[in-house]
């Protein structure tokens, strides 16, 4: 993506890959005003900055500063490419124009022109296909315009290119495009127009074989990938050459759409582009739902700023107190264990004898003389007996 200043013959890249993707959308949406929620998202995705707004404004001023302005003492009149309104940004062309927008006007003369005048009509296609530089809006990322619209573009490119060799073949350039429509079907090997296309070339080239397993390796690209058959026009072309039959309209200056592979596209296109449009459409309006789930989630997460506790904060308390053990403080388990063993010694500070009784005795351990097995451990006094003489002389 990149700006012509015709005036002073200069090419313009925004440089940073937010600079591309804002330029891209503006010029997308070029005329309308683009909310700003849009333009962020179109940025940032779901991983926006904390201060967004402010964020978006930097890249809007910055952009602005790469825009071109007349020079001074031209007499030119200023004009503002970038305009701010309360919901948004709109980008303003003015005399300015696109590639995109050009490309689509010479597109629509070239296909009109088909019928009758297929030399002409392949002339103005070609000067529209030559506006392509790369792919459409190349660098300006991943957002749902610019995709939706990369996508529509692409497909308009790719019926150019179908109506274009339907000329060539009204107008006998069969040889000259036989090799160029074979790197398509492998570029593209699902898009079955260019098989009609290129089996029609081949066999009026007098390459039978290469146009019958041009078709076989359609049938079976189809049937793997799509779980479907050729089209009617494809298995039409097919026929055609096994019956070795010389296809309608095959000689230099031929009516377009006489033989295998020649019908009239536009019908088709136009249906694509419906399709493509409502699909953008249906992407925007899951954006849009995608927002307010995220707002609400917010809300939900705010929660404790009425008096209710944050969830997370929750979950990382008990996660804390799980963990206290190996910090050193005492296990609640074990807490509990501890204050189960004094429940159950008696009022006069004997262990539950039945609870000795009952604990398997510990094994001998010779091995370790400096532990005492409990049979060697002296026994201590009961503190209730009265006190012997020598023990009560101590006192």
């Amino acid at each position: 993506m990149q700006i012509y200043d015709a005036a002073a013959d200069l090419r313009i890249v925004p440089t940073g890959a937010k600079q591309r993707a804002l330029f891209g959308a503006l010029v997308v949406r070029a005329g309308h005003v683009v909310p700003q929620d849009r333009l962020v998202d179109e940025l940032w995705g779901e991983h926006p900055p904390a201060n967004a707004a402010n964020a978006l404004q930097a890249h809007v001023a910055r952009l602005r500063r790469l825009l071109p302005v007349p020079a001074p003492g031209s007499g030119e009149a200023h004009h503002e490419w970038l305009v701010t309104r309360p919901t948004g940004y709109a980008l303003h062309l003015g005399r300015a124009g696109t590639d995109a927008r050009r490309f689509a006007e010479l597109a629509a003369e070239g296909r009109a022109l088909g019928p009758a005048e297929p030399a002409r009509s392949a002339d103005v296609l070609r000067r529209a296909l030559a506006l392509w530089r790369g792919a459409a809006l190349e660098g300006a990322g991943r957002g749902a315009l610019c995709t939706a619209e990369a996508a529509l573009l692409e497909e308009g490119r790719l019926g150019a290119l179908e109506a274009l060799y339907e000329a060539c073949l009204s107008v006998g350039e069969d040889r000259r495009i036989a090799a160029e429509l074979a790197e398509l079907t492998a570029a593209h090997p699902l898009r079955e127009r260019f098989y009609e296309l290129l089996v029609t070339a081949l066999y009026r080239c007098g390459r039978q074989a290469e146009a019958l397993a041009t078709y076989e390796r359609a049938e079976h690209r189809l049937a793997q990938d799509l779980g479907i058959g050729p089209g009617p026009a494809l298995r039409r072309a097919r026929e055609a050459i096994l019956g070795r039959q010389e296809p309608a309209g095959s000689g230099a200056g031929a009516g377009a759409g006489a033989g295998p592979g020649t019908r009239d596209g536009g019908g088709e296109v136009r249906l694509l582009r419906e399709e493509i449009g409502r699909l953008r459409g249906e992407v925007e309006r899951l954006t849009q739902e995608q927002r307010e789930l995220r707002g609400r989630l917010d809300r939900l997460d705010r929660q404790d700023s009425v008096g209710r506790l944050d969830r997370p904060v929750m979950r990382d308390s008990l996660d804390r107190l799980d963990r206290q053990d190996s910090a050193g403080r005492l296990d609640r388990s074990a807490m509990r264990d501890s204050l189960d063993r004094l429940d159950r010694q008696d009022s006069a500070g004997r262990l539950d004898r039945l609870t000795a009784r009952d604990r398997p005795a510990r094994p001998e351990q010779p091995d370790c003389p400096d532990r005492l097995n409990r049979r060697d451990r002296p026994e201590r006094p009961d503190p209730l007996d009265p006190l012997t003489p020598p023990a009560a002389a101590g006192f």
